[in-house]
Formats: structure tokens, C-alpha cells, sequence
């Protein structure tokens, strides 16, 4: 998730390490592009499929992220600033292009949606009140799933990724607001009774994907502009941790990560419409760009993404003052659990 420049409001008042850019009320209408394999230059085109969200009176901003593929093939993303009342979570469907609320409440500010492979609810990350909590898939049944301390701090749950059992691995972004590197990474037992912290001291931890093979996570570091990879002993435990890849992003900072089939991974910009893209041993293979004149009339930050499952057509979360957008374009490889939400 983004940091941008929140307005001060009760519902996300213990947001405020939140700082998210584009705090605008334009609500403009970027034009889309086609779609095509990486070129010379290295880019990968993505055009606009529909926009979802305008900023939002209430809280000066809007915040796309999250998407995730139903059982039905609908596209699920959260809003992470809407206000009490408005939709927080949305359905998609892309076939006809039309969107739905699914839920709504008066206190959550999520940040991410995932689909448990264990017992098929919606998982979402509460930012501000340090939560992971469920829906049914039609988004009614709210449970808290976890809530409380771990290792007697407070969490701030950025992303989720599942193993195959279902346990949960949250990104914890501790420290962003002090700059400090505090950040964890958080797993939690999927009945929600063991919680372990497998990793600290991280630089606002942020995406959160495992690799094809479950053999380790990808972490990025929102204010190092890196991308860590622990490598787990398949005990639940750690066997080691180093710096994978830095990314060069200019004013850009690393958001939110996919991996797909052939273990590319999908690094998400913050700062920046875009994604880049590298293989498993850290070679950059392109960049992911929306056309040039969206990005000009208010559009800043790429969130995350989402691979159709078995196929390779993917939908990008991208927001600013102009609105939340979905993007669409041609992934590398095929869509697997480790590119649908999270």
C-alpha cells in the first residue's frame, strides 16, 4: 500500500503514519492505450479497462488496491480511504465492465484482499486498527480473524500472502511514520491462535508474495527501495534473509509485489503509474506504463495486480487525483495463487 497525504478524519485518524500523495479532488478521465508484449524498449503497454472510484469529499483521496479473482471470475478490490458508507470493497465484473459494492462499515481502512485456500472467505487487512478480518465471499459475515499485539506491539497490516495450508504471512509496516525500520513480517496460524514473528527490523515492509514454489517470500521495502527474500526451513521458521534486488525508482518507492508462473515478479511503484517487472535471479525485463496522458491528468501510483488465474491477461490498481482506475495488460507468464491479491 501507498503512502500519500492523508486529511485529518475520525475514521482514519490512526492513520496518520499513512501518508498517501495525490491528496487532489480532480476526478479526470485518463484515456487508455493497447495492450502488447514487451517491446525493444522494454515496455510493457497497459490500457485502461474502467474507473472504478473518485476521490472521496470525506477524505480528499481515493486508493485503489488489492485485486483479487472470485471463484466467478469477478475482480475484487478495496478502497482503502472511503469513508463510512461508501463502498469498501467492490466487485468487478469485466466482462461487462460494471462494479458493485460488496461491503462497507464505519471503522476499517483495508489495505489489501486475499481469498483463503483454506476455508475460501476474503481475507482484508485493517491499516489502521492493526486487524486482519473475513467476509464470506458475497461480503457479508465480518469476522475478526486476528487482532492485538505481537511481541507487544501493535501491527500495521500492509499485505497478506497464504501458504498452501492456509496460514497467513502479513507484511507489518511498523516504523513508516518515524522513518524507522521496524517493520516485521508476521505469520498467524489459520485458525488465528499461533502468531511467530519471522522477521524485523525491515524498512516499512510493504508487498508480500511467496515464490512459485513456497519456498521463501519476496519482500519490499517501501522506504529502502528493495526487495528482501526470506527463505523458509518448511518448520515455519527462517533459514536466512538478504537484499534480493534494489530497485531504482527515482521518486517512485516499492509497493506491493505478484509472482507468476514462471516466478517473475511484478513490483509495483508508488510515486509512479507503473510496474517493473524482473525474473527470479533479479534481472529487470521491462516496465509496466500506462499512456503517458493518463498518468498527466492525475494519475500516480501503481498499487498491485492481479493475473486471470491459468491465463495471462492482468488488471493493475492505479490512483491518484483523478480517480481509482483499473488497468489492463499482457503478463509475462500465467496467472497462480502468488498473482491474485494479496
Amino acid at each position: 500500500m501507498q503512502r500519500l497525504q492523508i486529511r485529518s478524519l475520525a475514521v482514519l485518524a490512526t492513520m496518520g503514519m499513512l501518508t498517501l500523495t495525490g491528496c487532489g479532488t480532480e476526478t479526470g478521465g485518463p484515456d487508455g492505450g493497447r495492450t502488447g508484449p514487451a517491446s525493444a524498449d522494454r515496455t510493457i503497454r497497459a490500457h485502461k479497462v474502467m474507473q472504478l472510484t473518485q476521490v472521496h469529499e470525506e477524505t480528499g483521496m481515493t486508493l485503489l488496491e488489492g485485486p483479487a479473482f472470485d471463484e466467478n471470475g469477478d475482480l475484487l478490490v478495496v478502497d482503502v480511504t472511503a469513508p463510512p458508507g461508501k463502498p469498501k470493497v467492490i466487485r468487478v465484473n469485466l466482462g461487462k465492465k460494471t462494479s458493485r459494492a460488496v461491503h462497507t462499515d464505519g471503522r476499517g481502512a483495508y489495505t489489501s484482499a486475499q481469498f483463503s485456500p483454506y476455508d475460501g472467505r476474503l481475507y482484508l487487512t485493517d491499516y489502521a486498527h492493526g486487524e486482519v478480518v473475513s467476509l464470506d465471499p458475497d461480503g457479508d459475515d465480518l469476522r475478526t480473524f486476528f487482532s492485538g499485539k505481537v511481541d507487544g506491539a501493535q501491527m500495521n497490516p500492509d499485505d497478506i500472502a497464504f501458504d498452501k495450508a492456509g496460514n497467513l504471512y502479513v507484511s507489518d509496516s511498523r516504523g513508516l511514520s518515524e522513518g524507522e525500520a521496524h517493520g516485521r513480517v508476521v505469520r498467524i496460524s489459520r485458525d488465528g491462535q499461533e502468531v511467530t514473528v519471522l522477521a524485523e527490523d525491515l524498512a516499512a515492509a510493504n508487498g508480500i508474495s511467496f515464490d512459485v514454489d513456497y519456498r521463501g517470500l519476496w519482500i519490499s521495502e517501501l522506504t529502502q527501495n528493495r526487495i528482501s527474500y526470506v527463505h523458509l526451513d518448511g518448520k515455519g521458521g527462517v533459514s536466512s534473509r538478504h537484499t534480493a534486488i534494489r530497485v531504482d525508482g527515482g521518486i517512485a518507492q516499492t509497493d506491493s509485489i505478484a509472482v507468476d508462473a514462471d516466478g517473475n515478479l511484478y513490483q509495483a511503484l508508488h510515486g509512479r503509474p507503473a510496474m517493473v517487472v524482473y525474473d527470479r535471479h533479479g534481472e529487470r525485463l521491462g516496465t509496466v506504463e500506462i499512456p503517458a496522458r493518463a498518468a498527466a491528468a492525475g494519475l500516480e501510483s501503481a498499487t498491485n495486480m492481479a493475473i486471470t488465474p491459468g491465463g495471462t491477461t492482468a488488471y493493475m490498481t492505479v490512483s491518484g487525483p483523478a480517480g481509482g482506475y483499473l488497468y489492463t495488460f499482457d503478463a509475462l507468464a500465467k496467472g497462480i495463487r502468488q498473482s491474485n491479491g494479496g
